[in-house]
């Protein structure tokens, strides 16, 4: 609270900062509104009651920032992000302890590797950072964004030949790569191939692409384990596992293959899996999806992970993107979304962001899967999927809590590590929350670059004190007003 005093201190400041320029007129506007500002402290600090203070005028002290961001707000956020990956990811080689040149890959040996920053080139949250660049310079033009995916992808592609010949001839490579040529897991070959193909249809690298494209998308589509139905699966921690991360760790690479190959086949697959997912793991009641499932577990327990809830709506998005409207599946997924975003809508918290367990208030407030859903609402808003009136507040409001988590130095606090399954709530409470986690930073960007797009397709205002999504532009600055009133004169 604001004491008195000071209120009047600060108004003798002002009175005697103005210059011989303003009229008296000014000065009795600026007493009036000094008088205003003291009623309102007054009525903070001595018992404000209803015919004292405009009580409904007073504003909370909110948490987060709370109202309508400006696009270049926004921005300035998305480009400390960028600032620090650029700083922090090379895409060099690394001889023993020296960085090479770019005309050095042919001479790759068996003290070649990548040079290490802080993140992986080449990992599935990397392939997330990828795109979410890519949204980025669609949404600003700025072309920063694509020459940060550009620079990295063009490098893995000049020194995988290298760094292959050495494979066929049964000799070790740096084990970054081998997880390019060689990919054992969903999480090696998904997340980047999407990537990789939306930049390849982009900026005409189809045939540069090609090898690595391909290649990944044969271990996805006839290498990876499979439950009898065709669910993609894994044997740990038991045999006949399902995991939620995998929907988004093959299914999104499935869809752009489709645009890649113009064959629809691969992201019909893509549709029929998000349907066996379904199946298996959303609990209708909760509006959620279990992380984990067991074939044969019994009981089976459902812990309702945020960032695992985050890769399936993502999943569904990118899918819904390249579905055709005339696909068998698109009814039922366009369902299985809406349902989805109506469960995590009420369990958005006052602060905006969800919690590490959704549906469990004493587990931790959760960076990655915060920008997660705030990317997938603004996206559905923007896509004519959902409405906005009830679902754009939830967008902003999520923005605005994860902006408090982007530091000055582009590092995104907040977010959980990599995590298995667990059928326990203390694994998931307790895993760790660091800055040097991978996973929030790709979300991060996504999320800027959809609600950019949002400010620009939408029409929010303040109206008596809280955001409001309307179908038309509202041409007022009351602060309280009746939709389409005009403004007065």
């Amino acid at each position: 609270m604001v004491p008195v005093k000071d209120c009047v201190i600060r108004y003798k400041i002002l009175y005697l900062q103005e210059t011989p320029f303003f009229i008296m007129k000014k000065r009795t506007v600026a007493c009036v509104l000094t008088l205003i500002l003291i009623t309102v402290t007054i009525g903070q600090v001595a018992g404000a009651n209803d015919t004292s203070t405009p009580l409904h005028l007073l504003k909370p002290h909110y948490p987060v920032p709370y109202g309508i961001v400006k696009p270049e707000a926004v921005k300035a956020k998305t480009d400390r992000i960028r600032s620090y990956l650029e700083k922090s990811t090379y895409p060099r080689l690394q001889k023993r302890f020296f960085l090479t040149s770019n005309s050095k890959f042919e001479q790759i040996d068996a003290h070649s590797r990548l040079a290490r920053g802080k993140f992986r080139l080449a990992s599935y949250e990397w392939g997330v950072t990828y795109t979410g660049m890519l949204n980025v310079a669609d949404m600003t033009h700025d072309t920063a964004y694509s020459r940060y995916v550009l620079q990295r992808f063009d490098f893995l592609v000049a020194v995988a030949p290298g760094f292959k010949n050495r494979l066929k001839h049964g000799q070790s490579i740096d084990e970054q790569m081998k997880q390019v040529l060689t990919p054992a897991a969903l999480d090696d070959a998904g997340s980047i191939c999407a990537a990789m193909i939306r930049t390849a249809m982009k900026y005409g690298k189809e045939t540069a692409y090609r090898q690595l494209i391909d290649n990944y998308m044969d271990y996805i589509l006839h290498k990876q384990f499979r439950l009898n139905d065709g669910t993609f699966a894994r044997n740990r921690p038991f045999h006949n596992s399902v995991w939620l991360d995998d929907m988004y760790m093959s299914l999104p690479a499935l869809a752009q293959y489709s645009k890649y190959t113009k064959n629809g086949t691969y992201v019909e697959e893509a549709a029929r899996q998000i349907l066996l997912f379904r199946d298996k793991m959303f609990v209708p009641e909760k509006g959620l999806f279990r992380h984990g499932w067991v074939q044969g577990m019994e009981p089976h327990p459902s812990f309702f992970w945020g960032r695992a809830n985050g890769w399936a709506i993502l999943t569904m998005c990118d899918v819904l993107d390249v579905l055709p409207e005339s696909s068998p599946y698109r009814a039922s997924v366009l369902s299985l979304l809406k349902a989805h975003l109506a469960g995590l809508a009420t369990l958005q918290s006052g602060t905006g962001f969800w919690h590490q367990l959704l549906d469990r208030n004493d587990s931790y407030l959760e960076t990655s899967c915060t920008a997660i859903f705030t990317y997938c609402i603004a996206h559905a808003i923007n896509e004519g999927w959902i409405e906005p009136m009830p679902y754009g507040p939830v967008a902003l409001l999520g923005w605005n809590a994860l902006s408090t988590r982007i530091t000055s130095t582009g590092l995104v606090k907040g977010t959980c590590v990599g995590t298995g399954m667990g059928f326990d709530p203390a694994y998931y409470n307790y895993r760790s929350v660091r800055s040097a986690a991978a996973h929030g930073y790709g979300p991060a960007l996504l999320a800027g670059a959809e609600i950019i797009r949002l400010l620009d397709k939408q029409h929010p205002k303040i109206n008596d004190s809280a955001i409001q999504f309307y179908r038309t532009d509202q041409q007022t600055d009351k602060r309280i007003f009746n939709e389409n009133e005009l403004p007065t004169q």
